[in-house]
Protein backbone atom coordinates (compact mmCIF):
# COMPACT_ATOMS: atom_id res chain seq x y z
CA UNK A 1 0.00 0.00 0.00
CA UNK A 2 2.59 2.63 0.87
CA UNK A 3 4.86 1.21 -2.32
CA UNK A 4 7.33 -0.75 0.47
CA UNK A 5 8.94 -3.81 -1.91
CA UNK A 6 10.01 -7.46 -0.64
CA UNK A 7 9.67 -6.31 3.02
CA UNK A 8 10.08 -9.60 4.35
CA UNK A 9 13.71 -9.43 2.67
CA UNK A 10 14.46 -5.38 3.82
CA UNK A 11 13.96 -7.07 7.43
CA UNK A 12 15.88 -10.12 7.04
CA UNK A 13 18.51 -7.48 5.68
CA UNK A 14 18.66 -5.32 8.76
CA UNK A 15 18.66 -8.12 11.34
CA UNK A 16 21.82 -9.31 9.33
CA UNK A 17 23.49 -6.27 8.95
CA UNK A 18 22.79 -4.82 12.62
CA UNK A 19 24.30 -8.32 13.59
CA UNK A 20 27.71 -7.28 11.30
CA UNK A 21 30.18 -5.88 13.94
CA UNK A 22 30.96 -1.90 12.84
CA UNK A 23 32.33 0.73 14.08
CA UNK A 24 29.14 1.58 16.59
CA UNK A 25 28.95 -1.73 18.13
CA UNK A 26 32.63 -1.46 19.22
CA UNK A 27 31.68 2.18 20.82
CA UNK A 28 28.81 0.47 22.35
CA UNK A 29 30.41 -2.45 23.38
CA UNK A 30 33.57 -0.13 24.48
CA UNK A 31 31.31 1.90 27.21
CA UNK A 32 29.21 -1.00 28.23
CA UNK A 33 32.90 -2.97 29.42
CA UNK A 34 34.45 0.33 30.25
CA UNK A 35 31.44 1.77 32.39
CA UNK A 36 28.81 -0.80 32.75
CA UNK A 37 25.75 -1.51 31.13
CA UNK A 38 23.99 2.09 31.91
CA UNK A 39 26.38 3.93 30.21
CA UNK A 40 26.12 1.10 27.47
CA UNK A 41 22.40 2.12 27.18
CA UNK A 42 22.81 5.79 26.76
CA UNK A 43 25.49 4.70 24.14
CA UNK A 44 22.59 2.51 22.58
CA UNK A 45 19.99 5.46 22.47
CA UNK A 46 22.23 7.76 21.18
CA UNK A 47 23.55 5.73 18.67
CA UNK A 48 19.48 4.93 17.43
CA UNK A 49 18.82 9.05 17.14
CA UNK A 50 21.49 9.49 14.72
CA UNK A 51 20.43 6.96 12.93
CA UNK A 52 16.36 8.32 13.02
CA UNK A 53 18.49 11.98 12.16
CA UNK A 54 19.60 9.90 9.24
CA UNK A 55 16.48 8.33 8.94
CA UNK A 56 14.93 11.88 8.45
CA UNK A 57 17.55 13.23 6.20
CA UNK A 58 17.12 10.71 3.49
CA UNK A 59 13.21 10.38 3.80
CA UNK A 60 12.89 14.00 3.24
CA UNK A 61 15.10 14.33 0.36
CA UNK A 62 15.25 10.91 -1.61
CA UNK A 63 10.82 11.62 -1.42
CA UNK A 64 11.45 14.89 -2.89
CA UNK A 65 13.33 14.09 -5.38
CA UNK A 66 10.98 11.53 -6.38
CA UNK A 67 8.09 13.97 -6.53
CA UNK A 68 10.79 16.32 -8.74
CA UNK A 69 11.43 13.66 -11.42
CA UNK A 70 11.69 9.81 -11.56
CA UNK A 71 14.48 9.62 -13.97
CA UNK A 72 16.47 11.31 -11.19
CA UNK A 73 15.57 9.24 -8.36
CA UNK A 74 15.89 5.95 -10.78
CA UNK A 75 19.74 7.36 -10.81
CA UNK A 76 20.05 7.59 -7.36
CA UNK A 77 19.02 3.89 -6.57
CA UNK A 78 21.34 2.60 -9.83
CA UNK A 79 24.68 4.56 -8.14
CA UNK A 80 23.07 3.19 -4.28
CA UNK A 81 23.15 -0.24 -6.09
CA UNK A 82 26.66 0.36 -7.66
CA UNK A 83 27.52 1.46 -3.74
CA UNK A 84 26.07 -2.04 -1.90
CA UNK A 85 28.18 -4.35 -4.76
CA UNK A 86 31.19 -2.01 -3.74
CA UNK A 87 30.84 -2.21 -0.03
CA UNK A 88 29.60 -6.01 -0.72
CA UNK A 89 32.63 -7.20 -2.67
CA UNK A 90 35.11 -5.56 0.02
CA UNK A 91 33.75 -7.42 3.07
CA UNK A 92 33.83 -10.32 1.19
CA UNK A 93 37.40 -10.28 0.16
CA UNK A 94 37.86 -8.35 3.65
CA UNK A 95 40.86 -10.09 5.95
CA UNK A 96 39.11 -9.39 9.05
CA UNK A 97 41.66 -8.93 12.29
CA UNK A 98 40.36 -8.77 15.83
CA UNK A 99 38.31 -6.57 16.80
CA UNK A 100 39.29 -3.43 18.20
CA UNK A 101 37.26 -2.43 21.61
CA UNK A 102 38.01 0.64 23.22
CA UNK A 103 37.80 0.32 27.15
CA UNK A 104 39.45 3.19 28.71
CA UNK A 105 36.43 5.37 28.69
CA UNK A 106 36.92 8.39 31.40
CA UNK A 107 33.61 8.33 33.46
CA UNK A 108 31.00 10.57 32.64
CA UNK A 109 27.39 11.87 32.97
CA UNK A 110 25.15 9.38 30.99
CA UNK A 111 23.41 12.61 29.25
CA UNK A 112 27.11 13.34 27.98
CA UNK A 113 27.46 9.52 26.86
CA UNK A 114 24.37 9.37 24.80
CA UNK A 115 24.84 12.84 23.13
CA UNK A 116 28.21 11.29 21.92
CA UNK A 117 26.56 8.65 20.68
CA UNK A 118 24.45 10.78 18.67
CA UNK A 119 27.10 12.77 17.57
CA UNK A 120 29.55 10.05 16.65
CA UNK A 121 26.30 8.47 14.68
CA UNK A 122 25.06 11.88 12.58
CA UNK A 123 28.44 12.86 11.47
CA UNK A 124 29.23 8.86 9.98
CA UNK A 125 28.93 9.78 6.52
CA UNK A 126 29.01 5.88 5.84
CA UNK A 127 25.91 6.23 7.63
CA UNK A 128 24.29 8.46 5.71
CA UNK A 129 25.52 6.87 2.34
CA UNK A 130 24.33 3.72 3.43
CA UNK A 131 21.03 4.90 4.45
CA UNK A 132 20.73 6.67 1.01
CA UNK A 133 21.88 3.16 -1.27
CA UNK A 134 19.42 0.80 1.38
CA UNK A 135 16.64 2.25 1.71
CA UNK A 136 15.28 3.14 -1.49
CA UNK A 137 16.04 -0.16 -2.86
CA UNK A 138 12.65 -1.14 -1.63
CA UNK A 139 10.48 1.48 -2.38
CA UNK A 140 8.73 1.70 -5.82
CA UNK A 141 9.28 4.79 -7.82
CA UNK A 142 5.77 5.08 -8.42
CA UNK A 143 4.94 4.41 -4.08
CA UNK A 144 2.03 7.34 -3.32
CA UNK A 145 3.36 7.80 0.08
CA UNK A 146 7.33 8.31 -0.32
CA UNK A 147 7.97 9.88 2.79
CA UNK A 148 5.72 7.52 4.89
CA UNK A 149 7.53 4.61 3.23
CA UNK A 150 10.80 5.82 4.11
CA UNK A 151 9.88 6.18 7.56
CA UNK A 152 8.66 2.59 8.10
CA UNK A 153 11.36 1.35 6.43
CA UNK A 154 14.07 3.56 8.49
CA UNK A 155 12.05 2.85 12.12
CA UNK A 156 12.37 -0.73 11.12
CA UNK A 157 15.91 -1.00 10.91
CA UNK A 158 16.75 1.75 13.61
CA UNK A 159 14.25 -0.79 16.05
CA UNK A 160 15.90 -3.85 15.00
CA UNK A 161 18.98 -2.34 15.51
CA UNK A 162 18.08 -1.07 18.89
CA UNK A 163 17.02 -4.54 20.29
CA UNK A 164 20.45 -5.58 18.81
CA UNK A 165 22.34 -3.47 20.77
CA UNK A 166 20.50 -4.06 24.14
CA UNK A 167 21.23 -7.20 23.65
CA UNK A 168 24.78 -6.72 23.30
CA UNK A 169 25.09 -4.35 26.33
CA UNK A 170 23.18 -7.22 28.89
CA UNK A 171 25.97 -9.53 27.42
CA UNK A 172 28.93 -7.20 26.91
CA UNK A 173 31.84 -9.54 28.70
CA UNK A 174 30.57 -12.65 27.33
CA UNK A 175 30.30 -11.05 23.52
CA UNK A 176 33.40 -9.13 23.82
CA UNK A 177 35.41 -12.00 25.07
CA UNK A 178 34.32 -14.36 22.23
CA UNK A 179 34.67 -11.56 19.65
CA UNK A 180 38.42 -10.69 20.70
CA UNK A 181 39.02 -14.29 20.63
CA UNK A 182 37.17 -15.82 17.51
CA UNK A 183 38.35 -14.03 13.95
CA UNK A 184 35.78 -16.68 11.97
CA UNK A 185 33.04 -14.93 13.90
CA UNK A 186 33.18 -11.18 12.52
CA UNK A 187 34.56 -13.11 9.29
CA UNK A 188 31.48 -15.07 8.93
CA UNK A 189 28.84 -12.14 8.95
CA UNK A 190 30.95 -9.52 7.38
CA UNK A 191 30.83 -12.16 4.60
CA UNK A 192 27.00 -12.70 4.42
CA UNK A 193 26.40 -9.22 4.56
CA UNK A 194 28.37 -8.80 2.17
CA UNK A 195 27.09 -11.51 -0.12
CA UNK A 196 23.50 -9.85 0.34
CA UNK A 197 24.81 -6.66 -0.41
CA UNK A 198 25.93 -7.55 -3.94
CA UNK A 199 22.86 -9.64 -4.54
CA UNK A 200 20.59 -6.52 -3.57
CA UNK A 201 22.69 -4.16 -6.31
CA UNK A 202 22.87 -6.61 -8.81
CA UNK A 203 19.18 -7.00 -8.37
CA UNK A 204 18.23 -3.65 -9.22
CA UNK A 205 20.53 -3.01 -11.93
CA UNK A 206 18.79 -5.69 -14.16
CA UNK A 207 15.70 -5.01 -12.75
CA UNK A 208 13.31 -3.57 -15.62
Amino acid sequence: MLGIQEFGVFIATAIILNLTPGSDTFYILGRSVALGRRAGIASVLGISTGSLVHTLAAALGLSALLVASSSAFLVVKLLGAAYLVFLGIRMILSKSTEAAIPSDFAPSPLFSIYRQGVITNVLNPKVALFFLALVPQFIATDSPSKFVAFMVLGLCFIATGTLWCFCLVWFSSLLTKRIRKSESFSRILNRSAGALFVSLGVKLAVAK
